[in-house]
């Protein structure tokens, strides 16, 4: 089992490999649904979205806590030279996530009939809840390893079976749902009943395949569980996790078992229901702004429609479906303002091995560098990614959607972009307050955040001239409170003294200077191409703007960065060949 030399990956170099991972997921999710959207449509997409909103809040409780817990107590054993503890860790772990994966997945299989007929109203979805319904086990099996390879610092694992998912899922799940229709539809062709009823019609046909379809569209992304599942299995066979059999007759006698049960359970549970806050936050809100958006057009709908007027009736919008079409738009914004945080929260996972291990050891210096390089790190992320979507958001949103979304999307988009870096560092932060055992601190923070979240949602979205305006509102003051409280917290338990320049100030300079060079140069290129290409198309004058407006941000960005001096030494060396880097930087007196 101890096949593979132990070794350990710094701070920037695993979250390197988490970030390549996600946005390869990302991609590969694109890939996923634009083809399924083709292949299924609305109405199937709509069955496959229903097991999603089902099985989301019990994977979050599930998945949760005890991977981090797994993670935050091997790094502290395993620190302290407690191999045999870190063994008896795993054992552990995999007894309760083997066993918390059966409930969770036996849980889905009994409330699907229930929730499908009494909560959805259409018991067609119930065939995509009972296709998703193992993919919690195998979850569950999952993060047994992730948590365990991420606690000895090696996030290759986790990477590699995250992309291996969702690779399944695009060519399985895509594959078996085309061979599916492909066969039903040749029946129909034929005069052959297809599943158990013959149709003369085509639409009624499809009609009476999406829930299977959409069902079979679900069962690759449970085979992807599998697959992840069945790889991390065989690494830890054929590499084994870097103990060697001197590390196991040199470590102390181990912990008792029961103990360390207790003790992940114990750290595992705040997270947890921190989790379920969050889940049920997210659903009370979806729901109060749609609720509050039908109050404020039942209450004056000459005022909304004096707003929307004019792109209502371009989109032939009804008056019944005025609420989801600015739901949908506001939706729209939300896919951009969760690239960042979705990219960020990998320094956070990748700073518990960094942070529990420093802890367990009393090393105060190396838990100070940690957070500072953490927080200046997510900052120099997410500010100039921030400032850069509310400054060219009007034509990013022109690109995907449309001038009418573009139009009363924008300036939601814009809001979202100047405060993302609170979304960005809020996980980052937690995920370091749980690395020093104050898993408490996380869920009294965001509990406070998500009243004042839904008290603002309801005053604000409810006033007829602000209505869907008020949401990011409501989830901005949510995250100022969050960060705000965790972050104090953090200083005072770490004793780490931030250094506002370097982590913010000299970020926030160089990230304006590129959101007005995106800005200036966006404008002056949209009106230079207005002319160009086919504006119903993607590839018009105003693509090739914002391209244009992008690659001129990343530069400017780039350069003020250089000459403001706002680089540290220690976060290059944490990059691969990061000593190379910062000699020649250093060298010529860019760093600061």
């Amino acid at each position: 089992m101890a096949k593979e030399k132990a070794k350990s990956q710094s701070l920037l170099n695993g979250a390197l490999v988490l970030v390549v991972a996600t946005v390869l997921v990302k991609v590969i999710g694109a890939l996923f649904k634009i083809p399924l959207s083709m292949l299924i449509g609305e109405v199937g997409r709509g069955y496959f979205n229903t097991a999603y909103e089902i099985y989301t809040p019990l994977y979050s409780i599930s998945m949760a806590g005890l991977p981090i817990a797994v993670s935050r107590m091997v790094a502290k054993e395993r620190s302290l030279g407690h191999f045999r503890d870190v063994r008896l860790i795993r054992k552990v772990a995999t007894r309760l996530f083997l066993m918390t994966g059966a409930i969770g997945t036996m849980l889905m299989f009994i409330i699907a009939y229930p929730y499908t007929k009494f909560v959805v109203g259409y018991t067609e979805n119930i065939w995509c809840v009972l296709a998703i319904a193992p993919s919690i086990f195998f979850c569950c099996c999952m993060s047994t390893f992730r948590g365990y390879y991420e606690g000895m610092q090696n996030m290759m694992p986790t990477a590699i079976s995250q992309v291996i998912e969702a690779l399944s899922k695009l060519l399985l799940g895509l594959g078996i749902t085309y061979a599916f229709l492909s066969v039903q539809l040749k029946k129909f062709a034929n005069g052959e009943a297809v599943m158990g009823t013959v149709y003369t019609d085509k639409a009624d046909a499809l009609a009476a395949l999406y829930p299977y379809a959409a069902a079979t569209a679900v069962l690759g992304v449970t085979i992807g569980t599998v697959l992840g599942f069945i790889f991390l299995s065989i690494r830890h066979r054929i590499k084994g996790d870097g103990i060697t059999k001197e590390d196991l007759i040199n470590s102390p006698k181990p912990d008792d078992s029961r103990n360390v049960a207790k003790i992940l359970v114990r750290t595992a549970l705040p997270m947890a229901v921190g989790s379920l806050i969050l889940n049920v936050t997210n659903l009370i809100d979806s729901a109060t702004i749609q609720n509050r958006l039908a109050y404020a057009v039942e209450k004056a709908p000459e005022v909304i429609k004096g707003i929307y007027s004019s792109y209502l009736i371009k989109e032939g919008i009804a008056d019944g479906q005025i609420v989801k079409y600015l739901y949908g738009v506001y939706g729209e914004t939300l896919d951009f303002k969760n690239l960042v945080p979705t990219i960020t929260m990998t320094l956070g996972i990748s700073a518990i091995p960094i942070i529990s291990a420093a802890w367990a050891k009393h090393d105060s210096k190396t838990i100070k560098t940690t957070v500072e390089s953490v927080i200046r790190v997510t900052m120099l992320i997410a500010l100039p990614v921030g400032f850069g979507l509310a400054a060219v958001s009007y034509n990013l949103l022109n690109m995907f959607y449309g001038n009418s979304a573009a139009t009363i999307g924008s300036p939601i988009l814009t809001i979202y972009g100047i405060s993302v870096f609170l979304f960005a560092v809020s996980s980052p932060i937690t995920n370091m307050l749980q690395a020093l055992g104050r898993t408490d601190i996380p869920l009294k923070s965001l509990a406070i955040g998500a009243v004042v979240k839904i008290i603002l949602n309801y005053m604000l979205i409810g006033n007829p001239s602000i209505n869907i305006n008020g949401a990011p509102i409501g989830s901005i003051a949510c995250y100022v409170i969050v960060v705000g409280i965790n972050l104090f917290s953090i200083i005072k338990i770490s004793g780490v003294k931030i250094n506002l320049a370097s982590v913010f100030i000299k970020p926030f300079i160089c990230s304006a200077i590129s959101a007005v060079t995106a800005f200036a140069t966006v404008k002056v290129f949209s009106k230079v191409l207005a002319s160009f290409g086919d504006p119903e198309s993607m590839l018009n004058g105003n693509t090739i703007a914002l391209v244009i407006a992008v690659a001129a941000a990343v530069i400017v960005y780039v350069l003020a960065l250089l000459f403001i001096k706002a680089l540290s030494k220690d976060d290059l060396e944490m990059l691969p060949k990061g000593e190379k880097i910062s000699k020649k930087l250093e060298k010529l007196g860019f760093l600061g």
